[in-house]
C-alpha cells in the first residue's frame, strides 16, 4: 500500500542555507565585486545619515548652550529718513522693571582696536558692556575675575583666550596684574575667560576679544554707540510676547535705528527643518550609490545564470520546480545583499565616527540610519536579483540541456 504521508518537498533547509553560499564562493571575484558595491552603496548612506545627524546636534548643541531663552536685538541703521546717532548709554535695571518677563540684560557697543602689551600687537574686538554681560551669556573665567560695577569708571579689561595667548610669549604670559594698550590709554588686566563656544545669534569671537566697561569706550570711540542688547527671558514659552515688549521698549531710546529682535527658539526650529532636509538630500545620495550596487548585483547574476543554465537543466530533469530554480538564484542574491549590507552599515558607522572625531563634535549613532542603510539594500538586492531568478526559473529542461 502506497504511504501517503506528507513530507516537505523542495530543497532541505541545509540546502537551501549551504547552495547559495557555495555557488557565491565559485563565483569568486564577481562576487566580491558585486558585494562591494553594495556596502560602498550601504556605507554612503548610514554615513551621510549620521554626519548629517551629527551636524545637526551639534548645531543644537551650541543654541542650547547659550540658552534658548536669550533674546539678540540688534540695532541697523535706518535705510532712509534722517541719521540719529544711537545713544551711548541705557539704563537696563530701569528696562528690567518695566518689564518683568526679562531677568537680565547688557547693553554692547563693538570696535576694532590694535592692543599691545610690551611691543606686541594684536587686532581685537573691543567690547564695551556692563558686568551683567558675563551672567547672560554665561561666560567663565579662567584667570582673575569678571569685570563689576566697581569698574565702571577705570580702565579695566578682562581678555579672551586668544588674545591673551596672542598678547603674551613663551616665558611672559599674561596673567592678571598686567597691563595693556588701546588707543593710547592703559588698561589693567582683571581677568582672562575661558575659551569660548562661538555664539551663534552675536557677531562676536569672544575667544579674540577684549571686554572693557561700557563707559570706557569713550576713551576709545569719539561718538559710541551701542549696537545691541542681550537680554534673558524668565519664561521660554512666551518668547514671540516678550521679544515685542522688548522692541517696543527700545523703540524709544534708538529713534534712528531700525531694531530687530532675534529669537533663538524660531532659529532652533528652522534648523532642525533645514537638518531634515539635508538628511533626506544625504540619504538620496547616497541611495544613488545603493542602486549602481544593485545593477552590479543583477549584472553578476545574470551572467551566473547564462553560464549555469545546464546545471538548471539538469536540476529541472531530476525534478526540481521552476519555483525551485528562482529561489535558488533570488537566494543567492540576497545572501550577497546581505554580506554587503552588514559590512557596508559597520564601514558607514566607522567613517561617520571619524568625521565626527576630526570636527570635534560629539559622536551619537542616529537609531534610523542602520535600519534604512541594510533595508534599503534588501529592498534593492531583491529587486536586481528578482529579474535574473525569474529569468532562470522560465528556462525550458531540454533547451537549457543542449545549451554549451
Amino acid at each position: 500500500m502506497a504511504d501517503f504521508s506528507l513530507e516537505r518537498y523542495g530543497p532541505s533547509l541545509h540546502q537551501v542555507i549551504h547552495e547559495p553560499l557555495d555557488s557565491l564562493r565559485l563565483l569568486g571575484k564577481r562576487a566580491w565585486l558585486a558585494l562591494i558595491g553594495i556596502a560602498v552603496g550601504c556605507a554612503a548612506v548610514v554615513a551621510l545619515l549620521n554626519i548629517g545627524h551629527n551636524a545637526a546636534n551639534e548645531a543644537l548643541r551650541v543654541f542650547n548652550g547659550l540658552g534658548t531663552d536669550l533674546l539678540v536685538a540688534n540695532m541697523n541703521e535706518k535705510m532712509e529718513g534722517g541719521q540719529q546717532p544711537a545713544t551711548a548709554t541705557m539704563n537696563v535695571s530701569g528696562m528690567l522693571h518695566t518689564l518683568p518677563e526679562l531677568s537680565a540684560g547688557a547693553p554692547l557697543i563693538l570696535t576694532s582696536l590694535e592692543a599691545r602689551r610690551r611691543g606686541i600687537p594684536f587686532s581685537a574686538t573691543v567690547i564695551g558692556s556692563t558686568a551683567d554681560l558675563a551672567s547672560v551669556l554665561n561666560l567663565s573665567v579662567r584667570q582673575g575675575r569678571p569685570l563689576n560695577r566697581y569698574d565702571a569708571h577705570g580702565t579695566y579689561a578682562v581678555l579672551g583666550a586668544k588674545t591673551a595667548m596672542a598678547l603674551g610669549k613663551p616665558g611672559s604670559p599674561v596673567i592678571p596684574g598686567d597691563t595693556i594698550q588701546l588707543g593710547g590709554y592703559l588698561f589693567d588686566v582683571v581677568g582672562i575667560l575661558s575659551e569660548q563656544e562661538p555664539p551663534p545669534l552675536i557677531p562676536v569671537l569672544f575667544n579674540e576679544s577684549i571686554l572693557l566697561p561700557i563707559e570706557s569706550m569713550r576713551r576709545l570711540i569719539e561718538a559710541p554707540e551701542i549696537n545691541m542688547v542681550i537680554v534673558r527671558a524668565r519664561l521660554r514659552d512666551h518668547l514671540d510676547s516678550t521679544a515685542a515688549a522688548l522692541h517696543d521698549s527700545l523703540a524709544p531710546l534708538f529713534p534712528g535705528r531700525d531694531i530687530h529682535v532675534q529669537i533663538p527658539r524660531l532659529l532652533v526650529e528652522g534648523m532642525t527643518r533645514q537638518s531634515q532636509m539635508f538628511s533626506l538630500l544625504l540619504a538620496g545620495l547616497g541611495g544613488i550609490s545603493l542602486l549602481v550596487g544593485g545593477v552590479g548585483v543583477m549584472n553578476v547574476m545574470v551572467m551566473n545564470i547564462a553560464e549555469r543554465r545546464r546545471e538548471i537543466g539538469v536540476r529541472m530533469a531530476l525534478g526540481a520546480r521552476p519555483v525551485d530554480i528562482g529561489c535558488l538564484f533570488l537566494l543567492e542574491a540576497i545572501v550577497l545583499t546581505v554580506a554587503g549590507a552588514i559590512s557596508g552599515a559597520l564601514t558607514g558607522v566607522a567613517a561617520a565616527w571619524v568625521v565626527g572625531k576630526l570636527s570635534g563634535w560629539d559622536f551619537t549613532l542616529s537609531v534610523a540610519s542602520i535600519p534604512l542603510g541594510i533595508g534599503s539594500s534588501l529592498i534593492i538586492g531583491v529587486f536586481f536579483g528578482l529579474h535574473p531568478a525569474m529569468t532562470a526559473a522560465r528556462l525550458e529542461p531540454v533547451r537549457a540541456l543542449r545549451d554549451d
